[in-house]
């Protein structure tokens, strides 16, 4: 089957190809799977003209700023003879609507959820005549897709498929090693990751885990961030607790470097609202890590329902503390086992293209 991969957003700040595959392959990962057994083509639209091959994958590079008419990427994408076009975005309706009758019936059109929320107002009446030509919807989560068809921008759904947004290039190392590189100390080990904002809520993390410390002493959470709107609260939590020595902020760390993190911690903590996917529990996981995180879609997905660690009330710090207190009575290291086998399986780069290739060939 021949796939092109595109979307409508123009990232003029990167003009080396290398360089912007190297920032996007937690998601190129996934067609390089996919090449494997399939002709994969993808259109980047950097500061960059030219044609790039990598592992299997061919790279179409056009400087193509935004446009709502986008005449040219249309008649890129209807020479290149694609079976499948799969747009990046739900945000682009109208461009989806000019692409369906650029490329005829024949070809299909799957649309892939990034975290967008559906729109109201006009963006949602494009959107909803948009569903008209698109043969596939894929989600992280089938109930997060089910919510755009309550919202009436999506009509049913029949189209609604659930696959996994991005995955992880990460691998599992011996925590000893992983240890020497971050500084983690011996004892129970978690790790937060993200952006200090009230959707990941890092405060209801802290007050559960604080709380946890008073009765676990080898408990230690090591938080990194690379935004600080909650900084000042954070810091005031932690110094006001008893417990202050048991939270460690570490602050930004390079994306490579989070492979050793990940291998240091036992543990991966989330208070996160919403998420579209959930990368950083996904690349935790790769590592053999246990999560603990929201009772969200995204994570009930990415979890296993909760199997492969637990899930509590997003927002309720009695909720994670009751989770947290049971940490204590399984057996972790089962489910950190558990974890490593559904990334496997469910949400790893081959897991993921083989979950595309099938619905479509199923279209």
């Amino acid at each position: 089957m021949r796939y092109v991969f595109a979307g409508y957003v123009y990232t003029g700040e990167y003009n080396a190809p290398a360089a912007w595959l190297e920032r996007i392959k937690a998601y190129t990962g996934i067609l390089e799977a996919l090449a494997r057994h399939n002709t994969v083509i993808s259109i980047q639209q950097i500061d960059y003209e030219g044609e790039y091959d990598k592992d299997g994958v061919k790279y179409y590079f056009k400087r193509l700023k935004p446009s709502h008419f986008p005449l040219r990427l249309h008649r890129l994408i209807k020479s290149l003879k694609p079976d499948v076009v799969v747009v990046q975005s739900f945000n682009h309706p109208l461009e989806v609507i000019q692409l369906r009758f650029s490329l005829g019936k024949h070809t299909k059109i799957i649309v892939h959820n990034h975290a967008e929320l559906p729109r109201t107002g006009i963006k949602k009446h494009l959107q909803r005549l948009a569903d008209r030509y698109v043969d596939a919807y894929l989600f992280a989560s089938h109930n997060m897709g089910l919510g755009w068809v309550q919202k009436g921008n999506i009509s049913s759904g029949d189209k609604i498929h659930e696959v996994m947004e991005v995955s992880s290039a990460f691998l599992p190392m011996d925590k000893s090693t992983a240890r020497q590189q971050t500084g983690v100390t011996n004892g129970l080990a978690f790790l937060w990751v993200g952006r200090l904002n009230k959707n990941k809520d890092p405060l209801t993390v802290l007050k559960a885990f604080l709380e946890f410390a008073g009765t676990e002493p080898s408990a230690r959470l090591y938080m990194i961030y690379h935004t600080e709107e909650l900084l000042n609260e954070v810091k005031e939590m932690i110094n006001s607790s008893p417990q202050k020595e048991a939270v460690a902020l570490i602050g930004r760390v390079s994306h490579p470097q989070l492979q050793y993190w990940f291998n240091s911690a036992d543990i991966i903590l989330s208070g996160s609202h919403y998420e579209g996917s959930g990368t950083a529990v996904c690349e935790a996981m790769s590592c053999g890590c246990m999560p603990v995180v929201t009772d969200i879609d995204s994570f009930r997905m990415i979890t296993d329902n909760g199997r492969c660690g637990l899930l509590y009330e997003a927002g309720n710090a009695k909720a994670l503390l009751g989770a947290l207190n049971q940490i204590t009575q399984i057996d972790i290291a089962e489910r950190q086992k558990a974890s490593l086998k559904y990334f496997k399986s469910n949400l790893s780069f081959e897991a993921i293209a083989l979950r595309i290739q099938e619905i479509s060939e199923s279209l």
